[in-house]
């Protein structure tokens, strides 16, 4: 009889240690999770400043702005180098 409670004991506490290991795991994953968003969030912010600076006209800033929605960061980083490649020739 107590060999039985000792066995269920054990199961318990590998039960409650195994699902304290995965709340852990899911903890450092949330906070890998966190840290890219704020990164992303960072880099677009970068990149809107950019937009700001470089395109001349409010047409340029909505295009620009479309492709970032539209076709994502590198796209846009494309057009904005175009732009800066048009207006240097124009200078």
């Amino acid at each position: 009889m107590a060999l039985t409670l000792d066995n269920r004991s054990r199961n318990k506490e590998s039960s409650l240690t195994q699902a304290l290991r995965q709340i852990q795991q899911l903890n450092s994953k949330i906070q890998e999770l966190e840290q890219q968003h704020q990164d992303y969030v960072q880099k677009q912010q970068n990149l809107i400043t950019a937009i700001a600076e470089i395109c001349v006209s409010p047409i340029q800033e909505i295009q620009a702005l479309r492709i970032l929605i539209c076709r994502g960061e590198a796209a846009c980083r494309q057009y904005l180098r175009s732009v800066l490649v048009k207006q240097r020739k124009n200078s």
